[in-house]
């Protein structure tokens, strides 16, 4: 396990003192363990792919008591999973077919800025188009959404549809599909993490291959080969 540090306030966060937390983990890393760099510097081969949030107070590693080097990771505003994203699509084949890993996790969190923002009627800029993905997502399950009343459980929902819609998005991908087609493990998983307790729930969706799927969206072994 990697060296803990004494955390520092955030409000006091510098430029300065990002530079001296380095040296700080540094030193306090190695007195721990004097090969720790030795070992990270020599390559990486992590089981798990993590497609989550942008927000600072998600990090990956932290939130599932990892260290450096078990998770490969790739964030955005609301943890969105699209087809055209091929920032996320080459993460994806990176981690899939050269990383190899064997799970991919996508988390999102309750309290999403992005999801919120989704639902409101407001206009906040470019990101506009990117929280489109999340309004398609709402139109998708209005019939579900639009009977709770509570806003806040309302909005945890969306949390919930907007992961499991990534997560069913991932199976739709080539790099998924021939991943599954060449018989190798690669198992999806939906994930929501909540700030108030620092726990995250298992949304109970996980996909191993695209038997559930439909048909139109799968890939025939004549299309990939060709």
């Amino acid at each position: 396990m990697c060296a803990k540090l004494e955390k520092t306030d955030s409000q006091h966060i510098t430029y300065e003192s990002l530079l001296q937390g380095n040296k700080d983990w540094v030193a306090a890393t190695l007195q721990e363990d004097p090969s720790f760099f030795d070992r990270l510097s020599a390559g990486q081969k992590p089981p798990v792919l993590w497609i989550g949030c942008s927000d600072s107070r998600v990090p990956a590693n932290q939130i599932t008591n990892t260290n450096p080097g078990d998770i490969f990771v790739h964030r955005n505003i609301a943890n969105v999973v699209v087809h055209t994203d091929m920032n996320m699509l080459s993460v994806l084949d990176y981690a899939v077919n050269v990383l190899e890993v064997e799970h991919v996790i996508v988390c999102g969190h309750y309290g999403c800025g992005g999801v919120q923002a989704a639902m409101s009627n407001k206009q906040f800029g470019i990101i506009d188009n990117w929280l489109r993905n999340i309004k398609d997502t709402y139109r998708l399950h209005y019939h579900e959404l639009d009977i709770i009343s509570d806003p806040k459980k309302r909005t945890e929902r969306l949390v919930e549809l907007n992961v499991i819609e990534g997560v069913f998005n991932l199976t739709k991908t080539s790099i998924v599909q021939n991943r599954w087609s060449n018989g190798k493990t690669l198992s999806l998983h939906g994930w929501a993490y909540s700030l108030e307790t620092g726990f995250i729930t298992d949304l109970g969706v996980t996909c191993n291959s695209n038997d559930h799927m439909a048909n139109v969206f799968r890939i025939a072994e004549s299309a990939k080969k060709a």
